[in-house]
């Protein structure tokens, strides 16, 4: 008789060594330039064997991008000040959030360098909300803190709660995350001395806390 966890286990480290290798490739050369082909070569298993796993390229970029997010989640929380941020105040949850993105910059520049990719591929091959949905559930996640600040703000007061939480979140997300991403690769002027990139990212926030604390 087979042993159905050690069949299950196999599989899951099948899955998890094909999704490091296309993420690293991915990194390295962009999600276009990468086959499927080339994942399965760089995994150390057949081509067949990956679509077996992940049916299409589409599919399996989706599945690198969700666990790529969720290992960022994970490592975010383990930087949490205290378990559930207790005991701080929404202008101490707001100042951690905004300074996730700077995170992000600081040690993850390769995940910075993927979602750029990320995002010109899904646009590129026009994906419906379907096939991107484990991707949007991902990115819920990561909106909980915002939402439970948020509702914390309305209480204490530490934050301004006089635009909407969709609009807040939004122009918080796009700013940050577009700032950071420039900066991880390259896409800014670069002056022949005197350059600080974190230092102006570290401005950037300061003008954000500055703009919704209250």
């Amino acid at each position: 008789m087979r042993d159905k966890s050690q069949d299950e286990a196999q599989m899951a480290i099948k899955r998890k060594n094909f999704i490091e290798a296309g993420y690293k490739l991915y990194v390295e050369k962009s999600i276009e330039a990468v086959s499927m082909q080339e994942v399965a070569d760089a995994s150390g298993y057949g081509v067949a064997t990956l679509y077996r796993y992940f049916g299409t390229k589409q599919s399996f970029v989706v599945e690198v991008a969700v666990k790529s997010w969720e290992k960022f989640r994970e490592e975010n929380i383990q930087r949490r000040p205290s378990k559930d941020f207790d005991g701080m105040t929404a202008a101490d949850i707001f100042e951690f959030y905004i300074d996730s993105f700077l995170e992000l910059y600081r040690k993850r520049k390769d995940l910075l360098r993927f979602n750029q990719f990320f995002n010109v591929y899904v646009q590129s091959e026009h994906m419906d909300g379907e096939i991107l949905q484990p991707y949007q559930d991902v990115i819920g996640k990561l909106r909980e803190v915002f939402h439970d600040m948020y509702l914390k703000g309305k209480e204490d007061k530490t934050i301004r709660t006089d635009e909407t939480e969709e609009k807040m979140f939004s122009k918080t997300l796009h700013l940050m995350l577009a700032a950071v991403t420039r900066y991880a690769v390259g896409l800014v002027y670069i002056p022949k001395k005197d350059f600080d990139p974190e230092g102006e990212l570290e401005d950037m926030k300061d003008m954000m806390l500055n703009r919704y604390r209250s």
